[in-house]
């Protein structure tokens, strides 16, 4: 009989296993209907005229009774039974003995055949438990993903605060639809988009919106489904998936994360891995060998473009690389603007003054943000989303929940207080800094309170003015103690504060060029990848001499910080004290309660503190 696929073989060699276990099985199990006794008890029961007939097959004896009972017994060697039973007119039946032959076959290969099925179950399972009409042959079929308008259609307008990004990437949608328009002058589109940026940032989401604006079918695949424990399992994938590719071109490939696959080839012990390497060599033939992969655009992304090998990054391949960035405050309100269109919002609610006091936010980060937001509103049972919703989330997704169970003494929180208002007062008296947002001595997260600070624009850069001021405000909560306990009552609350300058520090000495004594030298550490807990780059060195310059200078910073900030303190005693003695009573102080505070005004509570809103700048830990 023929079998005409390898999935009808499987199903016959199936059905043939469980066959011969079925035919094992019946060797090995006695009759169930069959009583076994003893010999003398067989031969009792002959010479009382109970049996009628008998069947001698060897040494095993069955017999029959008058009431249609079936025994079963063993004759020892060189017992005689015949006589007996024909003197008792038992019917006699003779078989010869059974042969083992078959028994002895039958249990040689179970053993073989469980084998077999063992792996054939094991490989399944492997890859996934896809079985189908490829049987073995899908382990090196490609695991991209075909979606389409029916998996939800992205466009641009579904991405927001990376202009920059789609102008780049309007070209590729333009000739996908339009193809002619740039070969007509000798243009080619570029074979390959490399999208780079912070996690979080769109990238996944960017590429989707450029299938949706071309309208052309999207594959999608992660560089990790690439690689499998099999020595070219990977480059199979590679030349299926373009294959696949092919058929349906003009069309995106997406690989998320390409760094799983297109790490430096080289690189780490041992030469590195062989299928990896395999899987790269063939995705960049792929991408430009002798065929030529028209209609065909890779769009990759990844988040640590440096550890890409330089082979797959030349123009040919990946000529163009696209970086997106966090969103500046503009991006931040187109995309919070994107992400509120399904939540009702109250008329209070102002998406520019949430875009403004979320500085370093990603689209991920506001997307969490209005969710967290909604879900706020829903336990406090509104069927609007009002702006205290809006500022109570931005607190908890950048500092932690109110920890309103923790119970704090009356000297922690005075401590606390007076360590909190220290920061604050420092920061509106030093030269160059963020405005003063917000102080509370409620406890969030490690930290049992903070004063945060909310910069009026995103910056770029700071200056050695800013720096300096930052310093002198790091050390303002632990001067603050120091005066109004005494140098013996200062407690650890500190450490954070201590441990932020230390590193402002050490980055103006050995990053920024800021030391006079040691010039516009970098002495960084070593930034070169980890691999296996080890450094696989060149470790930078610094003489013992320079490494104790640059302790002196750090510490040199971290006390002229300190002297600034005893100075102010010592200065502005009636505002501490004020400032502490209103942070007590409060708890929490805004911008405006704070500057009222200190003018002389008493401050004007507003309900919920519907006006939070800013960056954890200072804390306090635990």
């Amino acid at each position: 009989m023929r079998i005409p696929s390898f999935l009808g073989r499987r199903r016959a060699f199936a059905l043939l296993a469980a066959a011969l276990v079925a035919t094992g099985l019946a060797f090995a199990m006695p009759d169930a209907h069959a009583a076994q006794v003893s010999y003398s008890e067989f031969v009792s029961s002959v010479e009382s005229g109970e049996v009628t007939s008998v069947r001698i097959r060897g040494q095993e004896v069955e017999a029959v009774t008058l009431s249609g009972r079936q025994l079963e017994s063993f004759v020892p060697d060189g017992a005689n039974i015949v006589p007996t039973l024909r003197a008792n007119g038992v019917t006699i039946t003779a078989e010869p003995p059974p042969s083992d032959g078959a028994g002895s076959l039958i249990g040689a290969l179970l053993p073989i055949l469980l084998l077999v099925f063992l792996f054939f179950f094991l490989l399944r399972r492997m890859r996934g438990g896809g079985g189908g009409a490829g049987g073995l042959t899908s382990v090196g079929k490609s695991k991209a993903k075909l979606l389409t308008e029916a998996h939800g259609k992205v466009t641009f307008d579904d991405v927001a605060g990376i202009d920059e990004a789609k102008e780049d990437l309007q070209e590729i949608v333009e000739f996908l639809k339009d193809p002619q328009k740039f070969q007509r002058l000798g243009g080619r589109i570029p074979r390959g988009v490399l999208l780079v940026g912070s996690p979080g940032t769109g990238k996944t989401l960017t590429a989707r919106a450029v299938a949706g604006e071309a309208g052309v079918p999207f594959f999608t695949i992660s560089g990790s489904d690439f690689v499998e424990m099999f020595v070219g399992v990977g480059a199979s994938r590679v030349r299926d998936m373009f294959e696949q590719a092919k058929k349906n071109s003009p069309c995106i490939i997406f690989i998320d994360e390409i760094d799983a696959v297109g790490r430096h080839r080289g690189a780490g012990l041992g030469g590195g891995n062989d299928e990896r390497e395999q899987t790269l060599n063939q995705l960049l033939v792929e991408m430009d060998g002798f065929e030529s992969n028209e209609g065909v655009i890779i769009i990759a992304a990844t988040n640590r473009p440096d550890v890409l090998d330089p082979a797959l990054l030349r123009p040919g391949r990946f000529d163009r690389q696209i970086v997106v960035p966090a969103p500046d405050v503009l991006g931040r309100e187109k995309i919070l603007n994107v992400h509120v269109r399904k939540v009702p919002l109250a008329p209070d609610v102002d998406i520019k003054t949430v875009a403004r006091g979320t500085p370093g936010f990603s689209g991920a980060d506001l997307m969490n943000l209005v969710n967290e937001a909604a879900l706020l509103a829903a336990r406090r049972g509104k069927r609007i989303v009002t702006m205290s919703e809006f500022e109570d989330a931005k607190d908890k997704v950048m500092m932690g929940a109110e920890r309103r169970t923790l119970v704090m003494t009356e000297d922690e929180k005075k401590l606390t207080a007076y360590h909190e208002a220290g920061h604050a007062v420092v920061a509106l008296n030093v030269p160059a800094t963020d405005p003063v947002h917000k102080a509370t001595i409620i406890p969030r997260g490690r930290a049992l309170g903070m004063v945060m600070q909310l910069p009026e624009h995103d910056k770029m850069s700071m200056s050695f003015e800013q720096m300096t001021s930052r310093l002198a405000i790091m050390m303002g909560g632990r001067v603050a103690e120091e005066i109004i306990f005494g140098r013996d009552k200062v407690t650890s609350g500190a450490q954070s504060d201590i441990d932020q300058a230390t590193r402002l520090a050490k980055m103006m000495v050995t990053r920024w060029g800021f030391s006079e004594e040691l010039g516009a030298v970098s002495y960084g550490d070593n930034q070169d990848e980890v691999f296996l807990g080890m450094q696989v780059g060149r470790q930078q060195h610094v003489s013992e001499a320079t490494a104790r310059k640059i302790d002196s200078e750090v510490r040199r910073f971290v006390e002229t910080g300190l002297s600034e900030a005893r100075r102010i303190l010592n200065e502005k005693r009636d505002q501490l004290e004020t400032m502490a003695r209103a942070l007590i009573e409060y708890e929490t102080l805004t911008g405006q309660e704070i500057r009222d505070l200190l003018e002389g005004r008493k401050p004007q509570r507003e309900e919920a503190s519907a006006t939070r809103r800013g960056l954890p700048s200072i804390a306090k830990p635990t």
